[in-house]
């Protein structure tokens, strides 16, 4: 079907639109109608949401068109302009085909033979830990990984090189909301699911722009409040008026860096006017401070104090006062039903952990909590963040199950499922992501593999950190679909599988394993993960000398890759690594999985019990099987995380804390950044993509019409940020968005002159590790008048 120039901007238009309330435009799957098309059901390849999707595949075996999955309910069918797309770059010309070497970055790469790259890839892994020991080397992965490919990483690096230096991008994203659901809950991943949007009667959103990062979702909360207008009340918190903030009932935007103080303020309300669970609290609920010290709720009100709603409207500034504070303290807690969202604005924080523990403090205090239509819940950015890494084990300070590494005890259960010595893995965490990347600007790592994600461009001052990897003495192999920032430092390149084009588990933002079958060839020689890992170790294995390092992978060795290979890690995995643990999947099998047409949520640790779907809410007697398995009480919960031996909630004692670098006199505006709906992260997919790409070819910069003014720059004009970091320049949109005094632009350009990680701050929370990407200090002047852009190109 071919679209007049005319038309392709239209439908390019109409596509952002029904992006922002999540549907499916006539045409996505039924251009090709007349085609003779099989189906294949698997999951959207982007963010956390977990759509479901089917995809086309004509006659000749060649992916033709990408629908919703009707029966999903978590998407009911519908996607975004991004899912619905995704298939796009199956077939592009740009994917990697050969593997890819050059012994020094300053030559060109040269096409070798797969056999010639594992034996590479060995060599220099096996080297490394010889000459420089384990911790020379280490293992950067992703959220967009299958389960079993980071599972498998992961028990390589900590088998055969025994090292804990195994990381990944979510370390960028969800750092703070593990930490968070680990200290206030005592367990990690939200307790409901998406479910309690339609039953709730309250949405509490703060730090996500839902309508554009998460347009599905927000669909459903959305399609909720216009069917229940005067029931259903929704509060958007956020420095900037964004899409999102457009349905809120009650808009609290705030000075960057002050939401720990408006939630404070929000808690001091619920307990100055009596409006909290007095009885729940008492049940399952205890105060704690500094390193988990335990108070009282004497001493948890003395520390609000300087939080009422009046000193708060003070230290929020925007378009906050005292009264709208209590407003949105009473509509959360009097609501029969409270649900609160958030997403980077809240994790990508200084103090993001604190940020989240004072989310849930809100939940804790009104017993906004297990029941229909109240929870308390992480977005997540990538659609594999947390089965795979969170699940999986892909941490450097975390073992597959939930078991932290320092734990010899749980240490020892791993050790005892994968058939090695105990002692075998390293008893001390890792390097987590800022540090790996600082110990390779250091030459302290020698062999990095990055599998699946561009750290060259998605790293806070990224420009410092590419110094590191285009260094001659540390060897980098990339792993990867097509050319990015990252493959243009490495040594090795090698050409990966797709989504479809490979078999594996995802796990979405609400503790659901979905499967997705391989239902093409993959281009040229492009292969699957696991099979690229499983035959590395091996080689690596020989090299070493080592039969424990061999036993990494001997259980999946000359298994057939596109199904059995896959399958047989996911059973080690689920059968060993899960049992008794929270996050029980002994009965979701790949057979059980492939029967179902939305996944399964954990825990389910028996077969009947995945194929009821799982648990819908965690902790609740009779629903969770986990829940009721210890209890020695009649009580209808059983906080059984554990992180928290007293099985309880714990509400925190958290102050106020701003940004690590906040304006100044010579730097005198916020900086924020985040994404845009046409794209996805770094735009090494979506900016293949025609109709994304027309619809948003580059990124820009919103500033407030007010300091539009002050700094003489009109819309499109072109304008240089600059932090102490370095400078990039990009065209501005003046708009009503960002609050005065705060600029706002998109990370997702590649292009050297707009990539707007090259200048926000590395610091990163104390108790996460996760950067503050969201806030630091800048200036900005106009350069030039509306110019002609170049989109990105990567060699």
């Amino acid at each position: 079907m071919s679209l007049s120039r005319r038309d392709f901007i239209k439908r390019s238009a109409a596509l952002t639109a029904a992006s922002y309330i999540g549907m499916t435009l006539p045409g996505a799957a039924t251009a090709r109608a007349a085609e003779e098309l099989t189906w294949h059901r698997g999951s959207c390849r982007l963010c956390g949401v977990g759509c479901r999707v089917q995809l086309g595949v004509n006659a000749k075996g060649v992916a033709v068109a990408l629908r919703g999955e009707p029966k999903s309910r978590t998407n009911f069918g519908y996607l975004c302009m991004k899912g619905m797309m995704f298939y796009r770059i199956m077939s592009h010309p740009d994917r990697l085909t050969k593997p890819l070497y050059r012994e020094s970055k300053q030559q060109p790469f040269r096409e070798i033979s797969w056999d010639e790259a594992l034996d590479i890839a060995a060599h220099k892994f096996a080297a490394a830990k010889r000459e420089h020991g384990p911790d020379s080397t280490a293992y950067y992965g992703s959220g967009q990984c299958l389960t079993e490919e980071t599972y498998l990483f992961q028990k390589i690096m900590r088998t055969a090189l025994q090292t804990n230096n195994v990381e990944g991008n979510p370390r960028l994203c969800m750092a703070s909301a593990v930490g968070g659901y680990l200290s206030s809950f005592g367990a990690d991943e939200p307790i409901g699911s998406y479910a309690n949007i339609e039953k709730s009667s309250c949405i509490f959103l703060i730090g996500s722009n839902m309508a554009e990062a998460h347009p599905v979702l927000f669909r459903r909360v959305m399609r909720h409040k216009l069917d229940n207008r005067d029931q259903v009340k929704i509060i958007n918190a956020d420095p900037r008026f964004s899409a999102t903030s457009r349905i809120a009932d009650l808009h609290l935007q705030f000075k960057p860096g002050t939401d720990l103080a408006l939630l404070n303020a929000m808690a001091y309300t619920i307990i100055d006017e009596k409006l909290f669970d007095q009885q729940f609290l008492a049940d399952y609920a205890t105060f704690r401070q500094g390193k988990a010290e335990e108070v009282d709720m004497t001493a948890y009100w003395q520390s609000l104090q300087d939080y009422s709603p009046e000193k708060t409207a003070a230290i929020c500034g925007g378009n906050i006062d005292a009264e709208k504070i209590r407003a949105a303290a009473r509509l959360f807690a009097t609501s029969k039903g409270s649900v609160s969202f958030w997403c980077m604005g809240i994790n990508q924080r200084k103090r993001g952990v604190w940020a989240n523990n004072l989310i849930h403090n809100l939940h804790i205090l009104t017993g906004q909590l297990c029941r229909e239509g109240a929870d308390s819940f992480s977005l997540t950015g990538q659609p594999n963040a947390c089965g795979g890494v969170r699940e999986g084990g892909g941490l450097c300070h975390i073992l597959p199950g939930h078991r932290p590494v320092d734990n010899e005890k749980l240490r020892n259960q791993v050790e005892d499922a994968w058939g090695i010595p105990r002692g075998r893995i390293a008893p001390k965490p890792g390097a987590h992501t800022m540090k790996m990347f600082q110990q390779v600007n250091a030459g302290a790592i020698k062999a990095l593999w990055i599998n699946c994600t561009s750290p060259a461009q998605s790293l806070p001052n990224v420009d410092l950190y590419r110094q590191g990897m285009a260094r001659e003495d540390v060897f980098i192999v990339t792993s990867d679909i097509f050319p990015t920032r990252t493959t243009e430092l490495s040594n090795l390149v090698l050409p990966t599988a797709f989504h479809f084009e490979k078999s594996g588990v995802y796990g979405c933002s609400e503790r659901r394993s979905q499967l997705t079958l391989k239902a093409v060839e993959p281009p040229g020689d492009a292969r699957p993960e696991t099979w690229i890992a499983t035959e590395w170790c091996a080689r690596m294995a020989d090299q070493l000398q080592d039969p424990v390092a061999l036993q990494a992978v001997k259980p999946f060795l000359g298994k057939e890759m596109a199904v059995a290979q896959p399958q047989a890690i996911w059973d080690e995995y689920t059968q060993q690594l899960t049992k008794h643990r929270d996050n029980d999947l002994r009965g979701a099998s790949y057979q059980v999985l492939g029967q179902m047409a939305d996944g399964v949520q954990w825990p389910a640790p028996t077969e009947d019990y995945a194929l009821t779907g799982g648990t819908g809410i965690k902790f609740v007697k009779g629903i969770d099987p986990l829940a009721s398995s210890e209890s020695k009480d009649d009580k209808p919960f059983q906080f059984y995380g554990p992180a928290h031996p007293d099985r309880k909630l714990w509400v925190w004692l958290r102050p106020q804390a701003g940004a690590d670098e906040e304006p100044d006199s010579s730097w005198p505006l916020f900086l924020s950044t985040g994404r845009v709906i046409d794209h996805w992260h770094t735009t090494s997919m979506t900016g293949r993509i025609p109709e994304l790409m027309r619809a948003n070819p580059y990124s820009f910069v919103e500033i407030n019409p007010r300091d539009a003014r002050q700094y003489g720059i009109s819309p499109n004009d072109m304008v240089e940020i600059e932090t102490r970091r370095g400078k990039v320049t990009m065209p501005a949109k003046v708009v009503e968005g960002p609050i005065v005094g705060t600029v706002f632009a998109y990370w997702h350009d590649m292009h050297e002159d707009r990539m707007i990680n090259k200048v926000v701050k590395d610091s990163f929370d104390p108790g996460s590790k996760e950067p503050e990407f969201k806030i630091c200090a800048c200036r900005i002047r106009r350069v030039s008048s509306p110019q002609a852009l170049k989109p990105f190109v990567v060699s």
